[in-house]
């Protein structure tokens, strides 16, 4: 019997081309970083390979180490003199360089090394934040404000609870009788 209630599989919104197309994406990557470090071990020999691999996990560790301590030391600076730490100074590249350099394969080691070249992270860092500000300029004007909206607390007949929050420290007595909850 067919009624005018819609099932929950026709209101479902259409799956994005990024949630279609990643899983077979990174299988592709994965295949081709096998298939290569089976060539380079076929050319060479086995314990090259394994050399490589260690080689650049453990020079994807001193940079991510590099770049933590960097990022860390600029905060810290940056909260000392008052100010707030809105420049990154390129530190989020070069973590995510030294982690392509922690993944095995010589793809990935490639593209790591790539992203230790300063040019190329200056590069990298104009687009990525050109492509942020269009998207926020794409995005709803009123997007924050809904969700916020949406996170306020209701009670089961609709109204909204008001309230106010006292943290107790330890060692410190609240200020004044507290009332009962009540439901």
């Amino acid at each position: 019997m067919t009624t005018g209630v819609p099932t929950p599989s026709s209101t479902r919104p259409p799956r994005s081309r990024l949630r279609t197309f990643l899983p077979l994406g990174v299988a592709a990557w994965v295949v081709l970083e096998i298939w290569l470090l089976t060539v380079v071990a076929g050319a060479t020999s086995g314990f090259t390979v394994f050399l490589l691999l260690v080689a650049g996990f453990v020079l994807g560790a001193l940079v991510v180490k590099r770049a933590g301590r960097r990022a860390f030391r600029n905060l810290n600076e940056a909260l000392q003199g008052g100010g707030s730490p809105s420049e990154g100074g390129g530190n989020g590249l070069l973590m995510l360089g030294g982690l392509l350099l922690m993944i095995p394969g010589l793809i990935s080691d490639a593209l790591g090394l790539l992203l230790l070249i300063p040019p190329v992270q200056k590069v990298l860092a104009r687009f990525a934040e050109r492509s942020f500000h269009r998207t926020l300029r794409r995005s709803a004007p009123g997007t924050f404000g809904d969700a916020f909206r949406q996170a306020r607390i209701h009670r089961p007949d609709g109204k909204v609870v008001q309230g106010e929050v006292i943290r107790d420290r330890p060692g410190e007595t609240p200020p004044g009788p507290r009332p009962p909850l009540t439901r």
